[in-house]
């Protein structure tokens, strides 16, 4: 467990001073595909002490979901799932460093009507969940460092973009919302709603094959 928190630390840390207080001056010394380099290495190489701690660490069940559950979870899943299609398909902020897309587009549209944060809340729901149902220590443990990692990043990631953007941002914030259904309700997106059930059906078909339990549609077939 030691080995566990110190490669959460390692990884949400890493990224967190990459991304934000030590992106600029390191870019200034060896340029954006250096940094890009640079940033790749270390979290692939923190992400991979994660895992490894992960798998190295005993079974201690904390506790057993009923089966209620688990179905909620899959509803959740599902809509972590379509936050994250759609993170791609709507014009997003976030992902476009020039803003380029709040000049096309300047209030949120698809699942930026949702969150303007829809990438990084389909981490924190995946945490969340498999925290509820796996109920062993080192789930929860990793559960919580996603969690930790989403939320705090999407926080660090306004203060970023009002930065880079200044005015054209401040004016996106205020038309969005950090927490999903913020500002009321609202419907993602046929193209989101598509992507979502398909990366939801992949997802889940794929679970026991990687050696967990059998969950979703999948449970019923």
């Amino acid at each position: 467990m030691e080995q566990l928190v110190l490669a959460l630390v390692a990884f949400i840390g890493s990224h967190e001073l990459l991304s934000h207080p030590l992106r600029k001056p390191i870019t200034g010394k060896i340029g954006e595909k250096g940094f890009e380099g640079l940033y790749s290495v270390v979290a692939l190489g923190t992400f991979a002490w994660v895992i490894f701690a992960f798998r190295a660490v005993p079974l201690e069940v904390l506790w057993v979901a009923p089966s209620w559950v688990w179905t909620l979870a899959s509803l959740v899943m599902l809509g972590a799932s379509i936050l994250f299609a759609g993170a791609f398909l709507a014009p997003n902020p976030s992902l476009n460093i020039t803003g380029n897309v709040l000049a096309r587009s300047p209030m949120p549209m698809g699942v930026m009507r949702i969150t303007r944060h829809p990438m990084l809340w389909s981490f924190a729901l995946w945490a969340a969940v498999h925290a509820s149902v796996a109920g062993t220590a080192a789930v929860v443990l990793l559960s919580a460092g996603i969690g930790v990692f989403a939320l705090f990043g999407a926080k660090m990631l306004d203060g970023k973009k009002a930065v880079q953007l200044g005015d054209r941002w401040i004016a996106f914030e205020a038309a969005s919302s950090f927490v999903p259904f913020g500002r009321g309700l609202a419907l993602p997106g046929w193209k989101a709603t598509i992507g979502g059930l398909v990366i939801f059906l992949a997802a889940t078909w794929l679970h026991p094959r990687l050696g967990a339990p059998v969950v979703g549609i999948w449970e019923y077939l």
